[in-house]
């Protein structure tokens, strides 16, 4: 059965420093995506922010934080 609606989970909203084009978002988005527990990324170069929503209790904050510096960027 197809997924229609919003992913299930709590969304929060991080600026990204550091992201030039496509290719830094493309990286930040795919180092959001590997952690367990993430739903969903979706990232803004204009806006310069990562909207994550993950599933409560599975990742936190700061592990998502982490993963955008281990990318090579800032993230607050």
């Amino acid at each position: 059965m197809p997924f229609f609606g919003k992913p299930k989970g709590e969304q929060l909203t991080l600026n990204i420093e550091g992201m030039t084009c496509g290719h830094c978002v493309m990286h930040v988005t795919q180092a959001l995506q590997k952690i367990k527990g993430v739903v969903k990324a979706g990232v803004d170069l204009n806006k310069r922010i990562a909207v994550v929503t993950y599933q409560p209790g599975a990742v936190t904050k700061e592990q998502l934080i982490k993963a955008v510096e281990e990318a090579g960027y800032k993230a607050s």
